[in-house]
């Protein structure tokens, strides 16, 4: 992490309830020790409810909410997972729109776990080479993607993860794609 300087970039977690709370807190603390930005987004105000797995865990502050930013604002997206954070997050049209924008404005996104699911409903893993949580597959093959099993995977400024255990390879390149800035392919 530290070889990548994310200093003077505003990176934007999208969460909700029921978010993987480490899959929150860890890319969290190394893209802000790398000097970012972080913010959370998400569709409520007040704080989100973290998990751990089936129990829960902390509450989080929410920074602003989704209706009220856009991804312009932003240099970069996290999705992180839970079952229960992106199933919310994609029966909310305003955080798939923000998840749409990110790919239509060529920025690095990262989804690890359950989050490659608002990559589904916003349309943007046809021709793409991912990874996820194995039960979010079928949902990634039928909407074109090519699934790999594999810890970290990168397809032009996208960076998929499988599970917690894939934190660190998932936040070392996810700091690389921040730091790298805008990638031409990648697009809605």
């Amino acid at each position: 992490m530290a070889t990548h300087d994310l200093k003077g970039k505003t990176i934007a977690f999208l969460a909700t309830d029921g978010v993987e709370q480490v899959e929150l807190t860890e890319p969290w603390e190394k893209l802000k020790g790398a000097g970012a930005e972080v913010r959370l987004v998400s569709i409520k105000t007040g704080e989100i409810q973290g998990v751990h797995h089936d129990e829960k865990g902390d509450t989080f502050p929410v920074d602003s909410t989704v209706g009220d930013v856009k991804a312009d604002e932003f240099d970069g997206l996290v999705l992180p997972g839970g079952v229960f954070n992106p199933d919310s997050l994609r029966m909310d049209e305003n955080a798939v729109k923000f998840v749409r924008n990110f790919f239509e404005q060529s920025k690095p996104v990262a989804a690890i776990c359950h989050g490659p699911w608002m990559l589904v409903e916003a349309g943007v893993v046809d021709g793409r080479r991912v990874t996820s949580w194995p039960s979010v597959r079928t949902d990634l093959e039928n909407a074109g993607a090519e699934w790999v099993d594999e810890e970290c995977v990168c397809d032009n400024g996208l960076v998929t993860s499988r599970k917690p255990d894939d934190l660190p390879a998932f936040c070392a390149k996810a700091a690389e794609e921040f730091a790298e800035g805008r990638h031409a392919r990648q697009t809605a």
